[in-house]
């Protein structure tokens, strides 16, 4: 049978067809920052900060988030339900009174010194009130009604939502709330044991969903909703006074008992914390500064929201080791900011896995880091602002190349392949050569097969290649005069040149300052500058002198970007020795390695970033001993002097 095949929309993950998701430009943003002197994650945090493509960034959630902070600072009192349980107990006290005043019997008169000798604590007095059998109906609806009122109110402050499902309790409301805090109970215990199951929650949040408006989806939401709500209830009582703490606790206390919940939620509780330990950790308090008195458990639900806007705005501020947007809870942003603040988080987010997805950026131990790829991209990036900079007429061999390798011009000839060629392949002479071949095996075959052998390269004239060191200036001064910065993106920019246009060239980048070291191009986007003190252009031109040493049969090309005389030298036990001003032996071992660079046929053209007299005569000296140039570079313009200078001397060479 014929093969048949049914079509229809891919639903198997993502688009394997669509564009991928380009965070180029976001790298570019970043590198202006990178280049400009900051370390990797400091040009991402300021991107996300700052929102990228018409996304609010960091500083708007922030901004957003201590906006509502504030609203709910002045929202109201935490310690109204104290006022509405003592306002409705003295209209019960008010109403008694008026109903025994005209009453002559000595009962009425115990009765009223009953009511007299009252605690002032508002729990302490419902407590002794509790079965106080009162004459007046209106005291006896006003008293209930505060009873219905601590019921509702403790209920809430640990359930949110619990006061809209008993707003008209009756026996059979309070029977179902019992009934839920002991099924709920009953699957926490399970859930320990390792017996619950997904159905369980469904079939518990079937039965009690309308207790729960935040409608989680299963059990460790649900118990992440309640340890929140205790959490935010303990904060509640630690905001108030000494006095008003143990009121309100009273009350609590009482009102759970008159409902018959105590032993319920005190279960609970003890099961929430054997599964959070921290539960166990005290809560500091919080300050609210509105006039209007909250009931508990909006005084409740006020503390749980700005406890959570606390932790967003930490996570929001990114500002610990090892921080990352995954960080930060999309549901407490949904909460506090809503959708359209989701969608901008998810953006950001977004951007921050495509940098390391994409392979510009890696996470080692928290600390980001750009990867060869980004580097590349960022020294590209340097060198078209350089070559923007430069004059017509200054380009020196700026054109695009289209052929690879170490091959030079063509010569017209053709020969075999051979193992190691960078020569391009001539497609022409390749079919010629598989044609005949196949013709002479008479293999009978119509289709031509090719082998190794059948493979023709274009013959190239030999290109000439240098051995680039460029020496860049790492001391402390460089910072100081604002140099650093384009210090490194000049040497990216020159790594960018050779890479490109001329990739036979073997170049090397040599940082100095009271030692000197190989910098290779990785290293460069995320490198700072030494604070130490030392300028070792002594140390810095042996490790120069052994790169040309390893590259005999190159031409010799030595640059050197410093804004101060030589201060520091390399001792025989490998030490440096600085000294200021300048020891003499500083500058006779500089002034030999100089010496050693003119016997190698090396001109050292040197940058000079400082109007400073010592330097201008040392490298004044250097120029008459070596032959080389010395050009006094403003710090705007670096990048353009030395690639141009680059050039320059390359093209000349190239011409020999």
């Amino acid at each position: 049978m014929a093969n048949s095949y049914r079509y229809g929309a891919y639903d198997d993950g993502p688009d394997p067809l669509a564009p991928p998701y380009d965070v180029r430009e976001a790298l570019d943003e970043m590198g202006e920052r990178i280049l400009g002197g900051d370390n990797p994650r400091d040009a991402l945090r300021d991107l996300l900060r700052r929102g990228w493509q018409g996304r609010r960034g960091l500083d708007d959630l922030m901004r957003r988030v201590r906006q509502r902070q504030r609203e709910l600072r002045g929202a109201g009192r935490l310690d109204g339900m104290l006022d509405q349980a003592r306002e409705l107990l003295d209209e019960a006290l008010e109403a008694e009174r008026g109903a025994l005043f005209p009453d002559p019997s000595d009962e009425a008169r115990e009765r009223e010194l009953e009511l007299d000798t009252l605690p002032n604590d508002t729990s302490r007095a419902i407590r002794q009130l509790a079965e106080y059998d009162w004459r007046s109906p209106q005291a006896r609806q006003k008293f209930e009604e505060l009873r219905d009122l601590l019921r509702r109110e403790v209920l809430d402050s640990q359930f949110k939502g619990m006061k809209q499902a008993l707003e008209n309790p009756d026996p059979a409301a309070m029977q179902r709330v019992k009934d839920m805090l002991s099924d709920l109970r009953r699957m926490l215990d399970a859930d320990a044991r390792g017996e619950h199951t997904q159905q369980d929650f469904d079939d518990f949040m079937g039965t009690y969903g309308d207790m729960f408006p935040d409608n989680p989806a299963n059990l460790e939401e649900l118990v992440d909703s309640l340890v929140r709500r205790m959490q935010a209830a303990e904060q509640l009582l630690n905001s108030l006074s000494d006095e008003q703490r143990e009121e309100l606790a009273g009350l609590m206390a009482q009102a759970m008992e008159d409902a018959g919940l105590a032993a319920e939620l005190s279960a609970l509780g003890d099961a929430l914390r054997a599964r959070r330990p921290e539960l166990g950790q005290p809560q500091r308090g919080v300050r609210m500064s509105g006039g209007e008195p909250l009931g508990l458990g909006d005084a409740t639900t006020a503390v749980a929201e700005m406890a959570d806007l606390s932790d967003l705005e930490s996570a929001l501020g990114q500002d610990y080791a090892g921080a990352s947007m995954e960080d930060v809870d999309e549901e407490a942003v949904r909460r506090a900011l809503g959708r359209q603040a989701v969608d901008d988080l998810q953006a950001l987010r977004k951007l921050e896995r495509e940098l390391q997805r994409q392979g510009y950026m890696t996470s080692d131990g928290g600390k980001l880091e750009l990867t060869p790829k980004a580097v590349r991209r960022l020294g590209d990036t340097a060198l078209r602002q350089v070559f923007a900079g430069l004059e017509n007429g200054m380009h020196g061999g700026d054109h695009d190349r289209n052929d690879a390798g170490q091959a030079g011009d063509l010569t017209g000839s053709t020969r075999e392949w051979e193992f190691g060629d960078e020569q391009p392949i001539d497609v022409p002479a390749t079919v010629r050569s598989a044609l005949l071949r196949s013709a002479a095996e008479n293999t009978g075959r119509s289709a031509v097969r090719l082998t190794a052998g059948d493979f023709r390269v274009a013959e190239t004239e030999r290109r000439s290649a240098a051995a680039v060191c460029l020496l860049v200036d790492l001391s402390y001064s460089m910072a100081l005069r604002g140099t650093w910065a384009v210090a490194k993106q000049t040497a990216l920019a020159l790594h960018a040149l050779l890479r490109t246009k001329y990739p036979q060239d073997a170049i090397q980048v040599v940082g100095f300052s009271n030692y000197a070291r190989e910098l290779h191009e990785t290293e460069l986007a995320g490198l700072g500058w030494d604070m130490v003190q030392g300028t070792n252009l002594h140390h810095a031109l042996m490790i120069a002198g052994r790169h040309l040493d390893r590259h005999p049969e190159h031409e010799p090309v030595v640059l050197i970007v410093t804004d101060g005389e030589p201060t520091a030298h390399l001792m025989r036990d490998g030490r440096p020795w600085f000294d200021w001003p300048p020891a003499p032996e500083t500058i006779e071992l500089t002034l030999a390695e100089v010496d050693k660079m003119t016997r190698r046929h090396a001109a050292l053209n040197i940058f000079m970033l400082a109007d400073d007299d010592r330097l201008a005569a040392f490298v004044d000296n250097v120029a008459k001993r070596n032959g080389g140039r010395v050009l006094r570079a403003t710090p705007e313009r670096l990048g353009e002097y030395v690639v141009s200078d680059f050039l320059r001397t390359r093209g000349a060479r190239g011409k020999r």
